[in-house]
């Protein structure tokens, strides 16, 4: 599981998904984030509880913020529910709300997360933030529920695993479009409608989300650039940093 503590004063993160959750809770300053289509504003004693898959952005008020965030994957948290209840947990965790206030929650994880980063005895570490992950769902989590099919979303759900499976691939609109079964302007509208992003940008931050997991594996950024399909390493920092806070370097120096 990912773990970052940072903090930000003038960096604006781009619209970005994560393959994981995205927990989180700020101890200093305000951010202001789009989820859902939404703007909202996050500030101490607030949560971020934001489902794989969500596409959010994020930049700071004056003075900036500081935060905390884990990033656990599905099947982690599938697997602390079940340990909860002692029994198989059925369909997707999720949660109904991407930023809401809890102050005590918020407090609770911020000091679970100091002790995961001082990096004490395994059983000191995880046992804190078991019981706030735990504590997050019973309070705040459902199983997600699965809209009912339109000729639509399964056109626009067709274009979006094409582009899964063809990110490192120069992808034209009317080839998407065609994928799809909806004219080019068709499909940006109700791409945008449902995901809260473009095509193009979708594209791009499956790219990132890609190099992230090459960069943890020890991929140069330059032979990174190359595979996720950017053209040069310009590019590709360009819009790392702009959905990470970081240089590829960086993050692969952490």
């Amino acid at each position: 599981m990912e773990c970052l503590s940072a903090t930000f004063v003038t960096h604006e993160f781009a619209l970005h998904a994560h393959d994981t959750f995205s927990i989180g809770a700020i101890d200093r300053g305000v951010q202001i984030a789009t989820i859902r289509g939404a703007r909202e504003a996050c500030g101490p004693g607030d949560l971020y509880l934001i489902n794989p898959g969500e596409i959010h952005d994020g930049a700071p008020q004056p003075g900036g913020y500081r935060y905390r965030m884990i990033y656990p994957d599905v099947d982690l948290f599938r697997e602390i529910l079940e340990d909860v209840t002692g029994k198989p947990f059925r369909g997707m965790p999720a949660f109904s709300r991407q930023i809401l206030s809890d102050a005590t929650l918020a407090a609770a994880f911020y000091q679970a997360h100091r002790i995961l980063e001082d990096g004490a005895g395994a059983l000191e570490t995880g046992e804190p933030m078991f019981r706030v992950l735990e504590a997050m769902f019973r309070r705040h989590g459902n199983a997600i529920v699965v809209p009912a099919e339109s000729r639509e979303k399964t056109a626009v759900e067709r274009a979006r695993d094409y582009l899964v499976a063809n990110f490192a691939d120069d992808v034209r609109l009317d080839e998407l479009a065609a994928v799809a079964g909806l004219s080019r302007a068709h499909l940006i509208r109700a791409f945008r409608r449902q995901f809260h992003i473009t095509p193009h940008s979708f594209l791009t931050d499956m790219r990132i989300r890609m190099a992230r997991k090459q960069l943890r594996q020890g991929g140069s950024p330059a032979q990174v650039a190359i595979d996720i399909g950017f053209a040069d390493q310009a590019h590709f920092t360009r819009h790392f940093k702009a959905r990470t806070g970081l240089t590829p370097g960086q993050y692969r120096a952490r």
